[in-house]
């Protein structure tokens, strides 16, 4: 029976790559790339080949072997593996780079920072104030060829062939042997007379200096070089001069050097020093200490170096909200940093942190998902999106704060191209629907319109039917002046997805109504709407047979090159009035913004004068809508972005029952009357909302309230008996100052007015008549009982103590 002996080289986990070797330390050490067998993780691979006749190296080999096993050092070249036979030495490590080479391939991309270099020297004294501190061991080989660099940048010391213990049990320091480390060892050893007195460090600091002037200067070509510091910056000089020294008992200790260097100005104080260690007592720190560290993070990420930021930056910030209480304080710097991600590790790395904070029901973190999903949208596959993404982004809508149904809003523009039928046709229109008519904040009004613009050629086609005219006809009759510009642009944006007789009997009669609207801008562009839709049924009318060509979107299938040329109409409303309404929500949380050029009410005599309410200076051009506070935009979404944790934002959980509640009635004063109606809009269909708007607010009726069924109280006189303040019918004048007028008196006459902010003006006015309505009757009806009971009181007469009453 025959027995093969097993080949432990072929059976070893790693495999050497085909690459040639790329060096190594100055020895019989040839370093190699390789991998792992099981996984292809690259890794470095240290080869001794072990030769006849030299067993001195060999003996030196094995011993490297054995230290670098045993050492275990953030800033030491960390072992994985390691194979030992009669005929070769295998150590497996960390993938790295030479520093020699690194440094080589970094000068010809632009060379590298003071800050990384900083870092990296920082490093390297740190792991011998380890040694020699900790250890009590001495290096005896500190030099650029002993030095390596991971793919993060960090700098790791390596080349423990020659170590020894400055204990002396382990005898005295190993004869090298080559002459090329022997140019780095200090003039008291090359004294031999061993007279000079020394600390045990002083040889590692003085091949420490060596180290510092070749990283800054290049090899070095001799000892007497050093006297010259040559490039070494100027922070750095007055402690590299006390490395190279000649006296070896004035050398500081690695300690102490870091701690000078540290010191304020000095070589190694500053921020990306700073960064790191941070990083590296991370998990030690306090959550307040870790959310001030985050929040000042992102500024900083433009200075560091790139493989820093994807290899050590990133996952420590998917740590930090994986097993962390960081929160939404990491979104900032994880996106700024996934862009120096390829595609595949985007999807690997980002996509699944991000798919988990969209279900947090921490407001802050939701917020600054909205306003960030630019960033990562285009990584986002249609399945994740409408399972995943979107069941959660929809509670954004019902959300009680109006910051997040703004931001929910706008990212629908983002959301739109990857929704499904049922999402994007049902579930989105439901939403939009309760938005535009029954929401109380102005601006929130106006952007779903102007979403519904953009995302019109998205839609089905039996949708856009049912749904575009309904919802811009109800914008045109919207108290907020923007919010009705918005609904002309939305009809101008979609013009090629309605029908002629849709232009002719729908959509030009709503128009025509604006061309007296006392907001010069939504005549402006009214006429302008006007004007296109004239000149394409004049087109038609004069060439019959362009109506084809001229409908052939209207039932066509949704695609989203359509209605793309005019979508720039309504671009005004995301940027200028969208920053507008930020401005308001910061400043004013829980109130309603402004309406824009509506005078307030006067202040009646003996209560205190209100707030004065923003309004523009000077009527906006429509052209000065696309423009407005663009300039400013970015400043503020930036320093609006590192205050949102500044705000109490709460818990959605904690808002629970408050959007049930909502759900039951949507009107703005929660109405207790309608609390015999339960409809759920949940479970509302779409068809039900839009289509409701022609009962209950069509551009017909406009945003009046229906008049209550009971008759007016006596004396109540009819609204065309006011006096308004306009003209005597005798008078000439201009008719937008006369509705301007109008507007402005009835805004002085009525108790509640849009000036005020107060959005339910109208209808507690009509609550208020019910309710002293009922109160009569109910005030009456007593009367009428008391008079019966009177009645039959002095019918029968008193009844006598003691008596029976005989029926």
């Amino acid at each position: 029976m025959w027995f093969f002996a097993r080949d432990p080289v072929r059976d070893f986990p790693f495999e050497l790559s085909p690459d040639p070797p790329e060096g190594g330390p100055p020895g019989p050490w040839v370093l190699h790339r390789g991998r792992k067998k099981a996984t292809g993780s690259p890794v470095s691979i240290f080869v001794y080949d072990v030769k006849p006749g030299a067993d001195e190296q060999t003996q030196v080999a094995k011993a490297a072997f054995k230290r670098l096993k045993t050492l275990r050092h953030p800033n030491i070249l960390a072992y994985i593996d390691g194979l030992e036979t009669d005929k070769c030495l295998h150590v497996v490590t960390e993938a790295v780079t030479p520093l020699k080479m690194y440094l080589k391939e970094r000068a010809e991309a632009g060379g590298l920072k003071e800050l990384e270099l900083s870092w990296g020297l920082h490093q390297i004294v740190k792991a011998l104030s380890f040694l020699v501190n900790d250890c009590s061991l001495i290096h005896n080989n500190v030099c650029m060829a002993a030095v390596f660099v991971d793919r993060a940048g960090e700098w790791k010391l390596g080349g423990l062939d020659y170590m020894y213990s400055s204990q002396g049990n382990g005898g005295g320091p190993p004869r090298k042997g080559v002459p090329e480390l022997e140019q780095y060892d200090p003039p008291e050893l090359a004294d031999g007379s061993g007279r000079a007195v020394r600390e045990k460090w002083s040889a590692d600091m003085w091949r420490l200096g060596c180290l510092i002037w070749e990283v800054f200067n290049g090899p070095l070509p001799r000892a007497a070089a050093l006297r010259n510091p040559g490039k070494i910056p100027k922070s750095l000089v007055p402690h590299y001069c006390e490395l190279v020294g000649a006296n070896p008992k004035v050398r500081p200790n690695p300690a102490r050097f870091l701690q000078n260097c540290r010191a304020p100005g000095g070589f190694m104080n500053n921020r990306f020093v700073e960064t790191n260690l941070f990083l590296e007592e991370i998990q030690i720190k306090e959550p307040a200490e870790k959310q001030k560290f985050f929040q000042e993070l992102s500024k900083s990420l433009d200075s560091f170096p790139e493989d820093f930021c994807r290899h050590k930056v990133l996952p420590q910030l998917l740590t930090a909200f994986e097993f962390g209480s960081a929160g939404a304080v990491v979104l900032t710097p994880l996106f700024k940093v996934g862009k120096f991600l390829n595609a595949e590790e985007y999807q690997q790395k980002i996509i699944p942190v991000v798919v988990k904070m969209f279900s947090s029901t921490d407001r802050a973190m939701r917020i600054r998902l909205l306003q960030q999903m630019e960033q990562f949208i285009q990584y986002l596959d249609e399945p994740t999106v409408n399972t995943q993404i979107f069941p959660h982004v929809v509670h954004g809508f019902l959300d009680t704060n109006p910051a997040i149904r703004e931001q929910t809003v706008k990212s629908m523009l983002l959301l739109a191209p990857k929704l499904n039928e049922a999402n994007l046709n049902v579930e989105l229109m439901k939403h939009f629907a309760r938005l535009q008519a029954k929401d109380e904040q102005g601006p929130i009004r106006c952007n779903t319109t102007v979403c519904l613009g953009k995302i019109g050629s998205y839609l089905s086609a039996s949708t856009r039917h049912r749904v575009l005219t309904s919802a811009f006809s109800r914008a045109t009759k919207d108290p907020f002046a923007p919010s009705r510009v918005a609904g002309v642009l939305g009809f101008a944006a979609t013009h090629n997805l309605y029908s002629m007789n849709d232009c002719a009997h729908k959509i030009l009669p709503v128009l025509c109504g604006l061309t007296v609207d006392p907001e010069k801008s939504v005549r402006d562009q009214a006429f302008k709407a006007i004007r296109s839709f004239l000149s394409k049924l004049e087109s038609v009318s004069e060439d019959p047979t362009q109506l084809a060509e001229v409908e052939k979107d209207v039932h066509a299938a949704s695609s989203p090159g359509m209605g793309g040329g005019a979508a720039s109409w309504a671009g005004w409303a995301v940027t200028g009035v969208s920053s507008l309404t930020s401005k308001l929500i910061r400043t004013h949380p829980a109130a309603a913004p402004a309406e824009t050029n509506v005078p307030q009410r006067p202040t009646p005599e003996g209560l205190p004068a209100p707030a004065p309410t923003p309004v523009p200076a000077a009527p906006t051009s429509p052209g000065h809508w696309e423009t407005q506070e663009e300039g400013t935009d970015t400043a503020e979404d930036s320093s609006a972005a590192d205050r949102w944790d500044d705000e109490d934002w709460g818990s959605l959980e904690q808002e629970a029952e408050s959007v049930l509640a909502q759900q039951e009635d949507w009107s703005p004063g929660g109405q207790a009357s309608r609390a015999g109606q339960t409809s759920n809009l949940a479970a509302k269909s779409p068809e039900s909302d839009w289509s409701s708007w022609e009962a209950e607010g069509s551009w017909e009726q406009g945003w009046q309230e229906p008049s209550p069924s009971e008759p007016p109280p006596e004396g109540t006189r009819l609204a065309s008996e006011y006096n308004w303040g306009g003209p005597e019918p005798g008078d000439k004048g201009d008719p937008f100052a006369v509705l301007s007028a109008r507007r402005e008196a009835g805004a002085q006459l009525r108790p509640d007015s849009w000036g005020d902010d107060n959005w339910e003006g109208l209808e507690t006015e009509s609550r208020q008549g019910k309710a002293e309505l009922a109160r009569k009757k109910r005030e009456e009806r007593r009367r009428e009982m008391e008079a019966k009971r009177a009645e039959k009181k002095a019918a029968k007469g008193p009844m006598k103590l003691g008596t029976r009453k005989l029926d």
